[in-house]
């Protein structure tokens, strides 16, 4: 095998694993949101993570090869990821359900590639555009689905998971050019995580206070294995889009409703997914699929 295959089997690999995390954290957001609002749970969540970046960095960021132009692109990237990600995650988690907010997400490939194809040059061919394809059916699918019998209130909604998905989606190709100058996948979510931190933490203070571990003790928790599960999936997503383009590796992570569905089935056992919600997430994920296959 060559040493460009092995790269891209690594990628496909720490993808998949990004998706695991991801879905984890959507499952558990709910435990979060029964105690602490979505903006008080994000400061938890994004703090927790950037500290223990902090805290392991010595060991596993080589300071000294920072490149300027990298680092103000990971702070750049900080500024929407995952601060401005987060809180919409976290109000379409407490709107919409964790299994139509993670399919939504699914959107993400479409935006990723888009943006790939403007920044990066990476034109996706005619497989990757049918894949892409499948996946808009499929989240449409999945919104007329959910939305059925709502009102004007539910269908705005929607629009949370969808601009979490474009900024995830800008996010892949923004952070590639970073590579270009410092291939550092830790450094990248060690400083994008502290910059995410200022910013949602500044947001919680102005918006009424920050939570305390005495008063709001098992919602700090939970949000902060939410905060843990995020990181774990950027920083594997990050490693992954050193080693392969973003056109495979952001496919691999939008599967990561299949996570959320398997684990939800286990921990939220009040949830029940339909047959529309299940068809709109199966196409979603065979989109997925086509356009892994058409790389």
């Amino acid at each position: 095998m060559t040493a460009g295959a092995c790269m891209v089997g690594d990628a496909v690999a720490l993808a998949l694993v990004a998706a695991v995390f991801f879905g984890s954290a959507l499952v558990l957001t709910p435990f979060g949101l029964r105690h602490l609002p979505p903006v008080r749970g994000a400061a938890v969540s994004v703090s927790t993570t950037a500290a223990a970046f902090l805290l392991a960095s010595p060991l596993l960021v080589d300071w000294s090869a920072a490149a300027l132009p990298a680092v103000l692109v990971f702070a750049a990237v900080g500024l929407l990821f995952p601060a401005t990600v987060t809180m919409l995650t976290f109000a379409a988690n407490r709107r919409l359900g964790p299994h139509v907010a993670g399919a939504l997400g699914n959107l993400a490939p479409l935006f990723a590639v888009l943006f790939a194809a403007a920044l990066l040059g990476e034109v996706p061919g005619p497989g990757q555009a049918a894949g892409i394809l499948l996946v808009v059916a499929g989240a449409t699918l999945l919104v007329l689905a959910s939305a059925r019998g709502g009102g004007i209130g539910v269908r705005a909604a929607f629009l949370l998971p969808l601009a979490a998905a474009a900024v995830r989606g800008l996010v892949q190709p923004a952070v590639k050019i970073g590579f270009e100058t410092w291939p550092s996948p830790y450094a990248a979510a060690t400083v994008g995580y502290l910059v995410s931190a200022v910013v949602v933490v500044g947001f919680a203070a102005a918006r009424g206070g920050l939570p305390s571990l005495r008063g709001d003790r098992t919602g700090v928790l939970w949000f902060a294995a939410v905060g843990l599960c995020n990181g774990a999936a950027v920083v594997t997503m990050y490693a992954a889009l050193a080693r392969g383009p973003v056109a495979l590796v952001a496919p691999l992570v939008a599967t990561y409703p299949l996570a959320t569905l398997a684990l939800g089935a286990v921990l939220l056992r009040g949830v029940r997914i339909g047959p529309r919600i299940a068809v709109g997430v199966a196409v979603t994920v065979a989109g997925v699929a086509l356009l892994l296959a058409s790389r």
